[in-house]
């Protein structure tokens, strides 16, 4: 998608908002990206409905030795795959709290001046893990006041620090100051039943879309047992379904 087909995709979604300064934001982004110096950032344009990138800036080449455009083909689930298991569980409570508290507790009127933060490790083109701050920003919602158009910036830090994983929601309040209204830090809720290995394989491979019978003949286990794992993993995250669980990645992917 060249820069002109971009303006004109997104020209409804800005003036949906009212807000041209938004508008002129994310145009300048997008028009000036062939021209920012590299850095240890890029940004990306995500696309929840059909879990894609609608546009990926230059510098993930630079920040990660990936081909943007083989991530743009991939999608989502293919970004998801990179991320280090160990993390996985984590980033999933991470999002769903965060969707919970959103949908809970902030007014729908105010849904488009959130910004949301996380992170995880992930696995770059030399095959090492590096850490990476996610920041993204919904830009269109749907009827059902679910985001569906997010603008998301990543940060990657060397595979050297330690980091928790962290989430934080903060709101654009009426003097144009970020507040943050939600942390927490995932890392420390260590709970006594936690997800086993083979449930972070499970965990990994729900994720890549595989049914119970392909789990099942991917880990030489059976689709009762891996049945049987899903209904732990469901209650150790505190969600109701598995429906649940891939409807909660499809409600996210604009906070990704």
């Amino acid at each position: 998608m060249i820069i002109d087909d971009i303006r004109d995709s997104y020209k409804t979604i800005f003036e949906s908002y009212g807000k041209p300064s938004l508008e002129e934001h994310i145009q300048k982004i997008i028009e000036l990206d062939a021209f920012l110096p590299y850095s240890s950032t890029f940004f990306c344009i995500t696309n929840t409905q059909d879990l894609t990138f609608e546009y990926i800036s230059k510098n993930m080449a630079a920040c990660l030795g990936l081909n943007a455009d083989e991530m743009k083909s991939k999608g989502m689930r293919h970004f998801w795959s990179r991320m280090h298991p160990d993390d996985l569980e984590l980033w999933l409570q991470a999002l769903n709290e965060l969707m919970g508290f959103t949908l809970k507790e902030i007014r729908i009127e105010d849904r488009d001046r959130m910004s949301y933060t996380w992170n995880y490790r992930f696995k770059n083109g030399q095959e090492e893990y590096v850490n990476i701050i996610q920041n993204t920003t919904p830009l269109e919602f749907d009827s059902a006041h679910k985001p569906i158009i997010g603008l998301a910036h990543y940060t990657v830090l060397a595979p050297q620090i330690k980091m928790p994983i962290c989430a934080s929601a903060k709101l654009l309040n009426v003097n144009s100051e970020y507040e943050t209204v939600y942390f927490n830090n995932f890392s420390q809720k260590l709970l006594s039943d936690g997800i086993s290995n083979r449930e972070r394989d499970i965990i990994r491979l729900l994720v890549l879309n595989h049914s119970s019978k392909a789990i099942g003949d991917k880990l030489g286990i059976s689709s009762n047992t891996v049945d049987t794992h899903r209904r732990n993993i469901l209650k150790k995250l505190n969600i109701s379904s598995t429906g649940e669980l891939i409807g909660m990645l499809k409600m996210n992917n604009s906070l990704i």
